[in-house]
């Protein structure tokens, strides 16, 4: 098929309007005063497009790793990883956290859990016994992506946690000691699914565990799917803010039944506009990362290109320039 010069010349217009468009937005995100970034998987599993997406598209210089090409950040080879690296170099990408599943699992000796699950979890699936050596792993992917911080959990969520909560601590202050001899930070999750989920039961945790490595990956999208839970500024507010240093940005909105339904940031209960600019006030220098979970525009990059303009605009509105 022939090409006119009148469509070839306009096609290189495009190009040039389309990184002139992205020079400009990553000016933006460089005045902003955290790092904006999404997760990789939310956009694609194709690795080398979830890159181009957050780079050229949102404008983005950080990014979120959970899994790619249809594996789990955790189960990728070495060359799959030195591939990885070339592409996020291309890109001018960096790496805010390993977004492993690092106590993802049951806890032995415990009943279990209702959450235990029979699904999906981002392509991983690790029981109790590969914990350690997952966690040694994740030291040594933390290191090859250029990064400090290693998200974790606390285990499927128990009807009664008490009296499993003092192992629960035990085995995060030895993750998160083990971490810190290698000068990083294990970053604990709140999520409903899992011991920790609220702000109000993260704040017990924080003070149970003063670990200087032991750290929060602050969700109040995942906060607000409990009954009555105002993650901003309720639980916020009680929070030690210098141990926050990573934060996912997503919303949802409670059912009748009790369940949740996830909607995109800027709709649903959490104040994201609130939120934002109250993380600039207590200078918050982390990372807020995009993780979706919303599929109303039926595919996770569609869905997600929804809820970053969403993220973005409530920037905005707190007055931060990060679009």
């Amino acid at each position: 098929m022939s090409v006119s010069r009148r469509e070839f010349v306009g096609g290189l217009a495009a190009v040039a309007a389309s990184s002139t468009l992205s020079a400009q937005m990553k000016k933006a995100a460089a005045t902003c005063p955290f790092h904006l970034a999404v997760i990789n998987d939310e956009i694609s599993q194709d690795f080398d497009h979830a890159c181009s997406v957050a780079a050229n598209d949102f404008g983005l210089s950080w990014i979120e790793l959970r899994s790619m090409w249809g594996k789990n950040i955790t189960e990728l080879d070495e060359k799959q990883i030195a591939d990885a690296k070339k592409i996020l170099a291309k890109y001018k990408l960096r790496v805010t956290d390993i977004a492993s599943p690092l106590f993802k699992t049951d806890l032995p000796g415990a009943p279990r859990s209702k959450e235990s699950p029979q699904r999906d979890q981002f392509k991983a699936n690790f029981d109790y016994k590969e914990q350690d050596a997952l966690l040694v792993h994740c030291i040594k992917l933390a290191k090859a992506f250029e990064t400090n911080k290693i998200r974790c959990f606390d285990f499927w969520r128990l009807d009664d946690q008490k009296p499993y909560r003092a192992e629960i601590n035990r085995k995060l202050k030895e993750a998160a000691e083990e971490c810190g001899r290698h000068n990083m930070l294990l970053v604990l999750e709140n999520e409903m699914a899992c011991n920790t989920g609220s702000g109000e039961e993260a704040l017990e945790v924080l003070n149970a565990i003063p670990t200087k490595s032991f750290t929060l990956n602050w969700d109040p999208g995942n906060a607000v799917t409990f009954p009555n839970n105002v993650p901003y500024p309720d639980a916020y507010d009680k929070l030690p803010k210098h141990r926050i240093v990573h934060c996912h940005a997503k919303s949802a909105i409670r059912l009748p039944n009790g369940k949740h339904e996830w909607k995109p940031v800027g709709e649903g209960l959490v104040d994201w506009v609130g939120q934002l600019g109250a993380l600039k006030r207590d200078g918050y220098k982390g990372a807020v990362s995009l993780e979706t979970h919303w599929r109303g525009a039926g595919s996770a990059e569609a869905s997600t290109r929804i809820s970053m303009k969403g993220l973005k605009d409530c920037a905005a509105k707190a007055g931060l320039n990060c679009a």
